[in-house]
Formats: C-alpha cells, sequence, structure tokens
C-alpha cells in the first residue's frame, strides 16, 4: 500500500485515472484528479474527479444518479497514473452509452465474444422483436415457456455430462446459458446483479460456508 503522498501529480496537480468495470475489466473512462478529489474518493468509496474545463471537482453520479462504487485503486510502476476499478450504478458516458469509449480507429477483423454481448443482443431482440427470431418467439410466448425450456436445457446438461460426453456437455451448457440469459432478461435480472451475488459468497469466510452447507 502506497499513501497519496507517494502519488506523482502533474505541475497542474493532476493524475490521470482510466476508470474500469470491475466485473468485465471494460475501460470505463479516462478523467483527472487532484490530490482533494482522490482523498473524496478514498473516503467516500466514490469515484470524485476534478473538471479541468470547469475548473472544479464532480461527484461521478451526483446528477445522473450513475454512481461508481470504488473496488480498489491501483497506481502504475512511475506512480503518476491510476486505474480505479468500480461496480457502476449506471453508463459512465454522458452520452448514455456504457463506456466513454466507443469510436473506433481501427476495429478488430472480429469483435470478441462476451456474455455482455449477447445480452446486448437479446435486448435488442426483445425490444424490436424481429419477426421469424427464435428470441423473438420466447419473449412472445412469455415467462412460462422460457421457465419449460430452461428447465428441458438442464435435464440435457445432466445427461451429456453423466454420459460423460465432454462435446456434447459443453453444446447443452452453452444452450442453457442461452435460455438463462433469455429468463434473467424477463425478470429483470442484469449480469452485474450476478457478479455482486457472487462476489458477496466469494468474500464470505470458508468456515462459515462450511457451516451453511452442513445445516
Amino acid at each position: 500500500m502506497i499513501n497519496v503522498e507517494d502519488l506523482k501529480f502533474d505541475e497542474k496537480g493532476l493524475i490521470p485515472a482510466i476508470v474500469v468495470d470491475n466485473a468485465t475489466k471494460k475501460v470505463l473512462t479516462l478523467a483527472y484528479m487532484n490530490k482533494e478529489s482522490l482523498q473524496i474518493t478514498l473516503e467516500k468509496k466514490l469515484t470524485c474527479f476534478y473538471s479541468r474545463s470547469r475548473q472544479e471537482l464532480w461527484l461521478k453520479g451526483e446528477t445522473s444518479g450513475n454512481y461508481q462504487h470504488v473496488v480498489s485503486i491501483t497506481a502504475d510502476c512511475d506512480k503518476d497514473a491510476l486505474v480505479v476499478e468500480v461496480e457502476k450504478d449506471g453508463p459512465a458516458c454522458h452520452t448514455g452509452e456504457d463506456s466513454c469509449f466507443f469510436n473506433p480507429v481501427l476495429e478488430k477483423e472480429k469483435p470478441d465474444f462476451s456474455l455482455h454481448s449477447l445480452v446486448k443482443m437479446l435486448q435488442e431482440r426483445k425490444a424490436t422483436m424481429p419477426a421469424g427470431s427464435y428470441t423473438t418467439y420466447l419473449f412472445e410466448k412469455g415467462l412460462d415457456k422460457i421457465l419449460k425450456k430452461v428447465g428441458e436445457e438442464s435435464t440435457e446438461v445432466i445427461i451429456a455430462a453423466k454420459a460423460e460426453d465432454k462435446k456434447e456437455t459443453i453444446y447443452e451448457i452453452a444452450d442453457l446459458t442461452y435460455h438463462v440469459l433469455v429468463l434473467m432478461l424477463e425478470a429483470g435480472i442484469s449480469l452485474e446483479d450476478i457478479y455482486k451475488e457472487l462476489a458477496s459468497r466469494h468474500v464470505i469466510d470458508k468456515k462459515v460456508k462450511q457451516e451453511k452447507m452442513t445445516n
């Protein structure tokens, strides 16, 4: 652990802070802090920056409600830049985008796949309900149909795993994952909700976990 006094602020008394989503590791924004805003960030566990254009402190989310709850702060090797990992309450960008970094300069030949990108696609399907889409079919049929499919796919996973068929098990787990994500959207549950729940379990003492399991 290092102290604030150990950090190297520039000639204007600022240090760049790269804000990263703790769950996805996605870069959300690049902002600047001075000693006062960093101290507020440490005390409140909420990101507070220094606006170079307005020349004033601003607590992220104070007007929008999109607070960023600080999980960790790490300085680089030269101690002149920070990475701030956060759990966010909403979009990081004032435009409404999830991240401030959404203007491609050089795109990858093939976009990275992630659960977040899949959820985004499912959200678009739910919003537009395109004809001929299986996802549209599920949302049109509603909760009972979605639950039935989750049950069926769970059974398929069990059968494949019991047969020790790795390829088939992977295939069926992928099917189950898709249907569970559809269920989550139908129920208004986000990936962040699941991450937070898993994280809360992760920090529980092992003895407490064992006691709960035996009770």
